[in-house]
């Protein structure tokens, strides 16, 4: 066997380029044009039928057919196969056959049959293995196959290219058949024509025993002890060609990641080994030793999964790439054992292997989506198809059948059944069908031994699926989810069920219970408990689990979704393990790393929230620290910084930075000799938050002095590097920070080069911390910045290399022209000159730039002022060389658009940008990370960049290529080592050049501590994510420092207003010490009374706006209240009102009603309690709106009597005129209606006229109502009772019973509830009255003696429960107290020190309130002594009288005494016969309602005993339905039959009289026949033979229609037939076509003219019996179908009776109480009642009296019905010469009538058309609105003069007005000199006023005596008034106008009239 071959110098990761390729036009698979040209096996049906499902291949291969259900048609080698019998000779279809192979034959016609000979594959060909033949994977021509090998392990391949110039030798020695000549040319033009529909499974081709021999041969296995060389098939490094890069410029060292996101990534072989997929890679992890090894992929394109085999004795590796390899590795020797080509386009999602072991499974990525079922041992496909649409997650073989399968994914289960049909081995597949059931993605599943298959959902839960449906959903008890988020394994383990979830639960379940569980409500789910469960730990999210046993015992390794492998016991005994981690790793990709510039340590930090300390030349994880958010950059200090190389600055994405520092915890002195010490700790030196979002770049300056941080908050800060680190600013930029790195120490100046994401650039000096001012604000704004914003340019290249590619082909096509010129010119010869033909050139390419800029990803400076970039997006494929404007003014950094100056192509990286660019420290390589997770490597001879300079590099795909873009690279110190991060969470380290040179042994030296490390304090974190930043702290101190001063100016203005408002204080307390006269007024105090307004002003607006504020509250609470009252109280229509007796105990109350629905009470009205108020409130509420309206009511009266008065004639007349015409046109209309009426009458009268055999319907009725009903007295429990139809019951009928009860309870109930309520307004009023009375029988009281008096009766109170509405009623106090009081529970006793200002404040305040209290006090006693003093003055008068009286004084008060005692008698008697009459009536009424509540009762038993039995109706509503419906069916079928037999019963009567119609024209042709022959014709034999000649158009039918003929043929039909039949035999001897001699020839064709008539006669007659036969056959039909139908019918209606007896048994056996009273129970047994009543019958005494008295009463009507029997004769003979009479006397009338109108109108009139003439309405109403226009407009004018003339009028008081005003003026003028010269005459003589009686007493005197007398005469008009407004005669309005004129008049003269002019005012004088 020969070996592999090895593999090509400089191979590269990616698919290699192909400088050439056999076509397949030259013999080559048209699939995809790699195959080799080979012999091409005989179809025969054997082989066809031994093809994998029945599929079929090109020349070299076989490829899979297409299911049979998928919408593709199946392909065969490109050409789509359809069947043809066009091509179905043997020749032609191996020439075809051939055709399609890439075969073709010789076209010499010489050449015969030979015998098949095999050719030997080439090794890039494909591989044959037994039926099936496989394609090689792509772009590895240098595979050999193990088809060719014969033998042995492992040996090399015999070249490593094909032989492509051997193609056509190769192609003669095919086995072909050569026809001779055109046979050849014809069957090639055949085969051409049909390679396109030719169906090769159709052919009968047969393979001679020769060839299956060689077949046989040809078909060999592959060897079991068969292995690829690893070598030969692993990636390797790509390297430029002719560069002298060595090929192990990097070599793979360790791997520090771990890819836990993958949801399968961890495979256990064995108890020492875990594998899982980093990257391009498959590592072998040792746990012992935790040493690595490697297998790499073949492609370079990634691994898509891995997994173990039954045996653990090999595993599959599933790659990624274009067309990937599968590829099984034997273990634990690692050797490549198999290799599955074609399986898939782009990369491999999932495989599992079948339970033996003999199958696998793969699925592949987008976009095919393809299941493969592998033969793997043979690499063979045995079945394909698509999986489905969208993602699939998994595939797995079932345990228990091999033959089904299970794929899960994006929304869907499918389950796969591999079954066998006609065309071979098929792959069928059900979508799961979720019904009820949300979508949900699945991860997790297991299948059954049953084939049940058990899935998990997304919200935790188990889905049982049977049948391609959910079964159940499994949950735990309360709904609670089976995992707490997604199930992500489920495993079948020694008959228990275990689940695995994201939440870090593993759970175990009775498996028995889970697989026979079933729904057991709607929800459709099932709850059960686990029987065990795990709780890994905190932080867990589980995705996968293995098992292994290790030394007897089983294990568990679990993945861990963040970045742990645990090793778990799942035995759930006392002797259980703790889960144990084994590994720990970065979750999710890698953010930032760095590593240390003195040893051999790094750091990473990623979104996991950890910091790691990785030693990477002992290959260990050292320490690991965890923090509040995870982590973004991280940069370790240089050392000039740190010497010692300890400090890290790691950025956070809540903008945190922590300084965390390194070292060794041995150097502690407090640690020093302990054991089991780690070799590194961390410790966080410092924590500052410089940003608000996350920190994405760290840097230092190359002096150390400052620290850059940036963000995406759109930041940079700086910070001073010392001891703590101190922030000196920041500044801003145009987008999110990218990168920042600073100016070399080459340069002269520090700059900082800042990148931003949105395509700008920044160059910033370094800040000077001494210059900067951050007194306020920590923003550098004074710092210079220089832009650079990128324009894309690439357009512009790419159009700029087209046109030099175009010049190019232009001068090429010259020199072949110039050359071609040359060569003729040598051999003599000239060329001839054509007119060259200018071909069109396309367009050039239009100048393109992105909307939206380019990505930056990374950049590096070159010289000072000029930078490298790398962009991504639709700007990657170069390297631009940038350059910042030397200009001082930058202008607007959006307006900019900078362009590079210089360009760099970069090879294949249009699609795939550099995204990290890292240089070593001699500068010499220059390593860049890409986004395909490859790394690259240019050697840089010179240290600046040009194109000659990147040509040559060295490639190797290392991260994955979908996902791993590197996000960081970076060099030991020493240059030793590499070490990159990507975005699939592995880190990797390489070895720089070969590690064979290195001889010395490396150690990483870990950092000492610092000095009194231990001794400090721990350093205060961030942990709030929401903690503000430096800035935000810097702005929040400057605040607070600003109003910390604004607090203390305000307290020095408290203390001034506070001295101030003592000294106020003062004052007033010195005014009020002064005598009355001399105090002033507190209006006098009010310096400007503007500022009391501005202070309302404001007070009004902080009212307003703090309504605005609580608007919302407000709003919120009334909407709350009114969803309480909707929900609480408007659904009821009465609340419980108890009345409650005044002299007893008795009560009564209504009953609580909620309101009744719409459908059972639409039109009633519903008064409710709510609407029932105290007569009191609504007669206050109504005289109040009567005083309220009575003006304006007065006022409108007036206004309308004032308009009927001046109506004019106009409107009049415009009145009368309409009422004419309604008059007229309601005549008219009278006038029609009486003539309808008398037609309708007449019509009716005639409608109305009986028939002869009329019948009474009320008779009918009766005879009918008596046979339903007679003698039917049968028990409901009888068995031979039956349902009447119109008594049946059902659902809706007792629903509507139930309906009527509940309103007639309904309406009982309101009817009482309104008589109680009216009784407590009998209450409300008798208590009105009660108390009026009181006031009387005080008053009469008051005039008798104490000892007279009788005792006043109490005054009746009403409840609280009578009156329930009142605690719904509140008003602003109610709330407010209310409010007061849960304040006053709510709040605690506080004591709080009150400051003085506010304490004097306070106790002013109070001092005032005080004052005013005392005020009112006095005030109020004023007026209250005021009436006491009257009384008394009353008394005395009294006294005085009585000492004076005389007899008829004493007469007179003798009869008022007896009066008065009568009087109190009398009131005292209504009091009492008010409450008397109260009680009665409430006594009354509960009587009435006691009975009432027995009805109710009654009514409850009777909705019970209802209800029930709409329960029973409605369980049996379904099967009556059903019975109906079916009954129902079958009569309408009855129906439709019924009619279907009509219908057919008339087509036949139809065909029978055209039958015999056909029959009357036969036989009238056969007379005309005699007829025209005439007597003794000599030819009237012959042309009887040519008249019954049968033509061959009309067919013999003749035999089968005879059956069907109907019996009433005729005799004579039958003589015709039998003499056509004699004529037939006859037709051979005489020729009857031709017209014999002497035989007039008209006659001749007459008879041919009645032949054609009379076969058209016989042909309609056969048509017509045909006809008439089906439709016979068709009644009969039909008439069997009607018999069935009413047998189902009869036997439907059947089981409709026997269901209503069953049912109304059911009801039967309801209990029904009936209460009964002792004297209704007339069922005795020995004088007693028996214990058994079940035989007793609960009857009506009603119904039995009307039993009884109905048999007397129907002999009586039987003697009466014999009488009017007789009247009836004797009125018929009446009715009969009555009519006759009639009938006379009307025929007189009408002549009588005709002869009155032939005297008066000369015609006969239509006396009806004349009565119901009328007007032209439409024309006067024309007329009417004419005459109402111009009234309008009269009035219109009028009113507007009416409003001049009011105008006016206001315009003249006006006038007057402002002359009396005038008038005033002059007067306060003239008094004011007056007062003036009185107080110069009383500074003159001083004293004066003091001497004497005081003249402004005495005036004021007068004028009081004046004002008193004017208050008694308005007193005495308004009481005149209020008897005025009392009275309801007409006369009101007139008397008070009078009395308000007079009141006018008598009205006295204002005060300042009455005043004198020499009145003095007292005045303060200072």
């Amino acid at each position: 066997m020969a070996r592999p071959p090895p593999p090509a110098r400089g191979r590269r990761d990616r698919p290699p380029r192909r400088s050439h390729r056999p076509s397949p036009s030259r013999g080559t698979c048209p699939s995809d044009g790699r195959c080799r040209p080979r012999q091409s096996p005989p179809l025969t049906p054997s082989l066809l039928s031994r093809a994998p499902g029945g599929g079929l291949c090109c020349g070299q291969c076989w490829k899979r057919q297409p299911e049979a259900d998928s919408p593709v048609p199946p392909i065969y080698g490109g050409i789509a196969a359809t069947s043809t019998p066009a091509v179905r000779r043997r020749k032609g279809c191996r020439r075809l056959i051939a055709r399609l192979a890439g075969v073709r034959t010789r076209e010499a016609p010489s050449l015969r049959t030979t015998a098949p000979k095999v050719l030997k594959a080439p090794r890039s060909g494909c591989l044959e293995t037994g039926n099936a033949k496989l394609d090689a994977a792509p772009g590895k021509e240098n595979m050999s196959s193990p088809a060719e090998q014969e033998g042995g392990d492992e040996k090399p391949a015999e070249g490593t290219q094909a032989d492509h110039s051997n193609a056509e030798e190769r192609k003669t020695s095919l086995p072909k058949e050569s026809p001779a000549g055109g046979e050849e040319e014809e069957d090639a033009e055949q085969a051409e024509s049909d390679t396109e529909s030719i169906d090769l499974e159709e052919q009968d081709t047969k393979v001679p025993p020769k060839e299956e021999k060689s077949l046989e041969k040809e078909e060999k296995k592959i060897s079991e002890t068969f292995f690829y060389s690893y070598e030969d098939i692993c990636s390797r490094p790509f390297v430029t060609e002719d560069s002298g890069i060595p090929i192990n410029l990097l070599t793979l060292k360790y791997s520090f990641g771990y890819d836990c996101i993958r949801s399968v990534n961890l495979m256990v072989l064995d108890s020492q080994s875990l594998l899982y997929v980093a990257g391009n890679q498959v590592v072998i992890l040792n746990l012992k030793t935790k040493s690595q090894s490697y297998l790499r992929s073949s492609s370079g394109g990634g691994i898509g999964f891995i997994v173990a085999h039954p045996t653990k004795q090999y595993f599959a590796v599933g790659e990624k790439g274009e067309k990937p390899n599968l590829i099984i590795y034997d273990y634990p020797s690692l050797r490549p054992y198999r290799i599955l080509r074609g399986g898939t386009n782009k990369g491999y999602v999932f495989g599992d292997f079948n339970h033996t072991g003999t199958l696998l499974a793969s699925i592949g990525s987008s976009p095919d989506y393809m299941l493969t079922i592998w033969d793997w041992k043979q690499e063979k496909i045995v079945l394909r198809s698509k999986a489905f649409s969208q993602d699939v997650y998994r595939v797995t073989f079932s345990p228990d059948n091999e033959e089904q399968l299970t794929t899960s994914g994006v929304g869907h289960i499918r389950f796969w059944k591999m079954a066998h049909t006609f065309t071979g081995l098929k792959l069928q597949g059900a979508l799961g069908r979720f019904g009820k059931t949300a979508v949900t993605d699945i991860i997790g599943y297991v299948e059954l031994p049953d084939g049940k298959v058990i899935s998990g959902a997304e919200w935790g839960n188990l889905l049982l699926w049977e049948g391609g449906l959910i079964k159940v959903e499994l949950c735990r008890a309360e709904h609670k989810p089976c995992h707490n988020g997604p199930v992500s394994q489920i495993v079948l383990d020694e008959g228990e069920l275990v689940t695995v979830g994201k939440d870090g639960y593993i759970r175990v379940w009775n498996f028995e219970a889970i697989d026979a569980a079933d729904t057991v409500d709607e929800t459709g789910l099932l709850e059960v408990e686990p029987m065990n469960e795990l709780r890994v730990g905190k932080n867990v999210s589980l995705s996968f689990i293995s098992k292994i046993h290790d030394r007897g015992d089983p294990f568990w390794y679990a993945q861990d979704a963040n970045g742990k492998i645990w090793r778990l016991d799942l035995t759930f005994s006392n002797m259980t393990h703790d889960p144990e981690c084994l590994c720990t790793f970065h979750s999710g990709r890698i953010e930032a790393m760095s590593v240390s510039p003195v040893t051999y340590l790094l750091a990473t930090t990623a979104l996991d929230r950890s910091v790691r300390i990785y030693d990477f030349v002992k290959n260990s994880q050292e320490r690991e620290i965890k923090f509040k958010q995870g982590g973004t950059a991280l940069t370790w200090a240089p050392d000039v910084v740190n010497p010692i190389g300890s400090l890290i600055a790691v950025g956070f994405e809540d903008g945190v930075v922590r300084i965390i520092e390194v070292y060794d915890p041995k150097g502690l002195p407090a640690l020093a000799g302990r054991p089991k010490i780690g070799n590194v700790d961390i410790n966080l030196k410092q924590a500052f938050k410089p940003h608000t979002s996350a920190v994405t770049a760290l840097a230092y300056e190359r002096n150390g002095d400052i620290l850059a941080t940036g963000s995406k908050d759109k930041t940079v800060f700086f910070f001073a590097v010392e001891d703590e680190y101190k922030p000196i600013g920041f500044i801003h930029v145009p987008g999110p920070v990218q990168a920042l790195q600073w100016s070399p120490p080459s340069h002269v100046e520090s700059m900082l080069l800042i990148l931003c994401e949105n395509g700008y650039a920044l160059q910033v000096p370094a800040p000077l911390p001494e210059k900067e001012d951050t007194a306020s604000t920590y923003h550098l704004k004074s710092l210079p910045i220089q832009y650079f914003h990128f324009y894309s340019i690439k357009s512009r290249i790419k159009l700029e290399e087209e046109i030099a590619r175009r010049e190019r082909q232009k001068q090429e096509k010259e020199k072949a022209k110039l050359e071609l010129i040359r060569q003729l010119q040598e051999m003599g010869k000239q060329m001839e000159e054509e007119p060259e033909e200018e071909e069109e050139e396309e367009p050039l390419p239009s100048i393109y730039i992105p909307e939206e800029p380019s990505p930056i990803l990374c950049g590096f400076y070159s010289a000072p002022g000029k930078f490298w970039l790398s962009l991504g997006g639709y700007d990657s494929g170069f390297l631009y060389h940038c350059a910042f404007s030397s200009n001082e003014h930058q202008e607007d950094p959006e307006n900019r658009q900078d362009e590079p100056f210089e360009v760099i192509p970069i090879e294949d990286t249009d699609d795939n940008p550099i995204h990290q660019i890292y240089f070593c420290t001699s500068r010499q390589l220059m390593f860049c990370g890409m986004q395909n997770g490859a790394l690259r490597v240019y050697p840089l001879q010179d240290k600046d960049l040009s194109v000659n300079t990147l040509k040559a590099y060295w490639s190797f795909s290392v991260h994955d290529n979908d996902y791993g873009h590197i996000r960081g690279i970076c060099c030991s110190y020493d240059d030793r080592f590499l070490i990159t991060c990507g975005g699939d969470g592995n880190i990797f380290t390489f070895n720089i050049l070969s590690p064979e040179d290195v001889h010395e042994e490396l150690k990483a030296k870990i950092p000492p501590p610092r000095k009194g490390l231990e001794k400090e304090k721990a350093a205060e974190d961030i942990e709030d994510p929401n903690a503000c930043n430096i800035e935000e702290v810097k702005q929040r101190r400057e605040y607070e420092r600003i109003m910390k001063e604004a607090e203390e100016k305000k307290s020095k203005k408290r203390e001034e207003l506070i001295e101030l408002r003592q000294e106020f204080l003062f004052l007033l307390q010195k005014n009020q010490e002064l005598p009355k006269h001399m105090q002033l007024q507190r209006e006098q105090y009010e310096m400007d009374r503007r500022v009391f307004e501005e202070l309302n002003r404001q007070t009004a607006q902080r009212i307003q706006l703090v309504e605005k504020e609580l608007a919302w509250e407000h709003e919120k609470h009334l909407i709350g209240q009114q969803k309480l009252q909707n929900w609480f109280r408007d659904s009821l229509e009465f609340d419980t009102v108890v009345v409650h007796a005044i002299q007893s105990n008795h009560q009564i109350s209504t009953y609580r009603l909620v309101a009744i629905s719409e459908k059972l009470y639409k039109d009633e009205e519903r008064p409710s309690w709510r609407k029932t108020v105290l007569k009191r409130a609504w007669k206050k509420e109504e005289k109040k709106e009567i005083i309220k309206d009575r003006k304006p009511r007065i006022v409108k009266e007036e206004a309308d009597e004032l308009k009927s008065k001046v109506r004019k004639p106009t409107t009049i007349f415009i009145e009368r005129k309409r009422e004419q015409i309604k008059k007229i046109v309601e005549k008219s209309d009278k006038e029609k209606a009486k003539i309808m009426k008398r037609k309708e009458e007449w019509k009716k009268l005639y409608e109305s006229k009986p028939s002869d055999d009329y019948e009474d319907p009320r008779n009918v009725q009766a005879i009918k109502e008596v046979q339903e009903n007679t003698g039917c007295y049968k028990l409901k429990t009888a068995t031979d009772y039956r349902v009447p139809q119109d008594k049946y019951m059902n659902t809706e009928k007792k629903t509507m019973q139930l309906a009527s009860l509940e309103m007639l309870i309904y309406r009982k109930k309101v009817t009482m509830n309104k008589q109680i309520m009216s009784l407590r307004d009998l209450k409300v009023s008798s208590i009105e009255e009660i108390k009026r009375l009181l006031q009387e029988l005080k008053s009469v009281q008051a005039a008798l003696d104490l000892s007279e008096c009788l005792p006043l009766p109490p005054i009746p109170q009403l409840h609280p429960d009578e009156v329930p509405e009142k605690r719904f009623e509140y008003d602003r106090d109610i709330l407010l107290k209310f409010k007061e009081e849960q304040a006053a529970k709510a709040k605690l006793p506080e004591q709080s020190e009150e400051s003085p200002s506010s304490g004097a404040f306070r106790r002013s305040f109070k001092s005032s309130f005080k004052e005013t209290g005392s005020l009112q006090q006095t005030a109020s006693s004023h007026t209250i002594r005021r009436p006491s003093s009257e009384v008394i003055e009353q008394q005395k008068i009294l006294v005085i009288e009585k000492a004076e009286q005389t007899e008829m004084e004493l007469e007179i008060l003798k009869r008022e005494k007896i009066k008065n005692l009568y009087l109190q008698e009398t009131l005292i008697n209504k009091i009492n016969a008010l409450v008397t009459n109260f009680d009665a009536e409430l006594r009354f009424l509960r009587h009435k309602k006691l009975q009432l509540d027995v009805q109710m009762k009654y009514a409850d038993l009777s909705y019970i005993t209802w209800f029930q039995e709409m329960l029973i109706l409605k369980n049996a509503e379904k099967n009556e339905n059903l019975l109906q419906s079916n009954v129902n069916t079958l009569q309408s079928e009855q129906e439709a039959m019924q009619s279907k037999l009509n219908s057919c019963l008339a087509q036949m009567e139809d065909k029978k009289s055209e039958i015999v119609k056909l029959q009357e024209c036969e036989k009238a042709l056969y007379a005309s026949f005699q007829a025209s022959l005439g007597e003794n014709n000599q030819f009237a034999h012959f042309l009887t033979k040519v008249l019954k000649k049968k033509v061959n158009c009309l067919k013999k039918k003749v035999e089968t229609d005879e059956k069907d003929e109907s019996e009433e043929e005729s005799d004579e039909e039958s003589s015709l037939e039998s003499e056509e039949e004699v004529s037939g035999s006859e037709d051979e001897i005489f020729d009857i076509s031709v017209c014999p001699e002497n035989c007039d020839k008209a006659l001749f064709q007459n008879t041919i003219q009645l032949r054609e008539k009379r076969l058209d006669i016989r042909e309609a007659l056969m048509r017509e019996k045909k006809v008439a036969a089906k439709l016979r056959k068709e009644y009969n039909v039909l008439f069997e179908k009607a018999k069935s139908i009413e047998s189902s019918l009869n036997n439907a209606e059947k089981e409709l009776d026997i269901f209503q007896w069953r049912k109304q048994q059911k009801l039967n056996d309801l209990y029904v109480v009936v209460p009964l009273k002792l004297h209704q129970v007339e069922y005795f047994f020995n004088g007693e009642i028996p214990r058994d009543c079940s035989q007793a019958v609960v009857f009506t005494n009603q119904s039995l009296g009307y039993l009884q008295k109905r048999i007397v009463d129907l002999h009586q009507e039987n003697i009466k019905q014999k009488e009017i029997y007789k009247e009836a004769q004797k009125q018929y003979k009446q009715l009969v010469q009555d009519k006759k009479e009639m009938e006379i006397t009307i025929k007189r009338l009408e002549e009588k009538c005709r002869q009155l109108m032939m005297l008066k109108f000369g015609r006969e009139v239509d006396f009806e058309a004349v009565q119901a003439r009328s007007v032209n309405v439409r024309l006067e109403e024309l007329e009417l609105q004419i005459i109402e226009k111009e009234y309008e407009h009269s009035l219109e004018i009028k009113e507007c003069a009416g409003r001049v003339l009011d105008l006016e009028q206001k315009l003249m008081m006006l006038t007057k007005e402002n002359t009396m005003k005038t008038r005033q003026l002059s007067q306060f003028c003239l008094e004011k000199q007056q007062l003036e010269n009185k107080l110069d005459s009383l500074k003159d003589n001083p004293g004066v006023e003091f001497q004497g009686p005081r003249s402004a007493d005495m005036k004021e005197k007068a004028r009081m005596e004046s004002q008193l007398k004017r208050l008694a005469h308005d007193e005495a008009i308004l009481r005149e008034e209020i008897k005025l407004l009392s009275r309801k005669d007409g006369h009101l309005i007139k008397q008070l106008s009078l009395l308000n004129r007079n009141s006018r008049f008598l009205q006295p003269s204002s005060p300042q009239n009455s005043e004198a002019p020499d009145e003095t005012f007292p005045v303060l004088k200072p």
